[in-house]
């Protein structure tokens, strides 16, 4: 099926009426755990993972990806009026869209979010639709030493990439594998680390895991948070219509930041938050008055946005076309393909042409439907910032424990859940990162499967990784990137002699 081909089929299912009302929940719940801070897109769609047992792998897809780049759009709302980012992607709008905000200037900020993460989206469609092809055709060469390697390789690079303590994300990663290693053998059938407990045959719970590490530890992490107001009162929308200098200083920094959030976005292990950063100092370093950055510059609200939605969108390319998730989010969504039976891979656009052009027009869709639907609504986004915190967690643990108990119907799993999300708030504690510990956990048994595959098939010998070219340009990358690694501890280490 060829690429126009493809987008007219999925076009035809995603306008589907009810795969419509699906999206439509998707991006409206989306931007609504976008606005609030503290909850995020990882809860959400951990949330409504027990949902997708009792609708098609088609629109739980679509919905949990409205789910994902939604909170991006409403995480700009959040950030610019309260300096409390909605999620870790919009922290950087926080640095200028506050300053905005605070001096009058809090709808020109929203507008240019909303404007710019459409226009990141939709740049971000197109690189999606170029890349999935190639991409696919490419992944059919892959041996299971070149999958396991470029497994190997998201990993290291997910927890070294833009990180100030690559030792602890190594530390959440190997802990992760070690959680997937739970549960019956696939291949001799023993049972591993049970420690007798029949409920953790067939492994821990990823529905109990993900609610566990983003729901109850995010609860329990926020409870003593003091009540916020937002900075501003009723936003009209005439307040935010931009000035003519504002959209020509829009321009450029959201292409470029598109531009930089399409080629991250498709890299495994980077991610939007990434994105949004580089972006954002990408335009500090170009611009003729950096100084204004920090004090309501609209270039630092417009690029980073861009940046993440884009991002966002083509994060996707190797989840669907490679099977290798790129950040814990696309984990999620490997997760809840893996439940209904679908195989992410390079068979995928010929196997399930319906599901991949399908989610690939919704986010066309989906995207139309936030711009079409935040501006108006940024009066309610707003009030909603003003409710008490108080009101709104006790019903997600309501919500997580029904969710987590719809699975498998063991209360087993509502304590394991409330173990795991203290264990995860103790980890934030410590400045550990969850996420990683989930990525870990989702590509730990895909990595031990293809390393079994690949050692069965040259007969035990490891030489088979240095012998085949794709693989071995996978470990170079991984050894290139520990290096780095280790450079950049030892640099610090040394600036920070002296002062000790």
């Amino acid at each position: 099926m060829g690429t126009w081909d493809g987008l007219l089929t999925g076009l035809a299912f995603a306008l589907q009426p009810g795969v419509l009302v699906y999206c439509l929940l998707g991006v409206l719940l989306g931007t609504f755990v976008g606005v609030l801070p503290g909850i995020g897109a990882m809860a959400a769609i951990s949330l409504l993972l027990p949902i997708t047992y009792y609708i098609s792998a088609e629109a739980a897809l679509i919905m949990l990806a409205g789910v994902y780049y939604g909170a991006q759009y409403g995480g700009a709302v959040a950030s610019i009026l309260m300096r409390l980012p909605g999620t870790p992607q919009s922290a950087v709008t926080a640095l200028d869209g506050y300053p905005m905000a605070r001096d009058g200037r809090a709808g020109p900020a929203l507008f240019a979010a909303m404007v710019s993460s459409f226009a990141g989206s939709i740049i971000g469609i197109v690189v999606l639709v170029m890349l999935a092809g190639w991409l696919s055709r490419a992944a059919v060469a892959f041996g299971a030493a070149d999958y396991a390697a470029m497994m190997v390789l998201g990993l290291v690079a997910a927890s070294t990439i833009g990180s100030a303590r690559p030792a602890k994300g190594f530390a959440m990663i190997v802990l992760g594998m070690l959680l997937g290693c739970i549960g019956t053998d696939v291949n001799s059938g023993a049972m591993r680390y049970t420690f007798g407990q029949t409920e953790l045959l067939d492994g821990v719970n990823l529905v109990a895991l993900a609610m566990g590490l983003f729901g109850v530890a995010e609860v329990i992490g926020n409870v003593r948070d003091p009540e916020r107001q937002a900075v501003t009162g009723r936003i009209s929308f005439r307040q935010m219509a931009p000035t003519r200098d504002d959209l020509s200083r829009m321009l450029f920094p959201t292409l470029r930041g598109s531009g930089m959030g399409s080629f991250f976005g498709a890299l495994p292990g980077t991610g939007s938050t990434l994105s949004s950063f580089l972006s954002y100092a990408m335009e500090r370093r170009i611009a003729r008055r950096p100084e204004r950055f920090g004090q309501g510059a609209i270039e630092g609200v417009a690029g980073p946005e861009a940046a993440n939605n884009s991002a966002a969108i083509t994060a996707f390319v190797p989840t669907l076309t490679l099977g290798i998730p790129g950040d814990p989010i696309m984990a999620l969504m490997l997760g809840a393909l893996v439940i209904h039976g679908v195989q992410p891979g390079p068979m995928m656009l010929d196997a399930r042409p319906e599901m991949f052009w399908g989610l690939v027009a919704s986010f066309g869709i989906g995207n139309l439907l936030l711009l079409v639907l935040n501006l108006p609504l940024i009066g309610i986004w707003v009030s909603l910032l003003r409710l008490p915190f108080r009101w709104l967690y006790p019903a997600i643990l309501i919500f997580i424990c029904l969710g987590v108990y719809s699975v498998r119907g063991l209360t087993y799993d509502i304590v394991a859940v409330a173990a795991i999300g203290l264990a995860g708030h103790l980890l934030a504690l410590a400045r550990f990162s969850p996420a990683l510990l989930l990525l870990g956990f989702v590509l730990g048994p895909l990595i031990e499967t293809n390393l079994r595959r690949a050692l069965l098939i040259s007969r035990g010998d490891p030489m088979v990784f240095l012998e085949r070219p794709i693989s071995a340009a996978f470990v170079a990358a991984i050894a290139g990137l520990l290096i780095l690694s280790a450079a950049q501890a030892v640099r610090r280490r040394r600036k920070e002699a002296p002062g000790a």
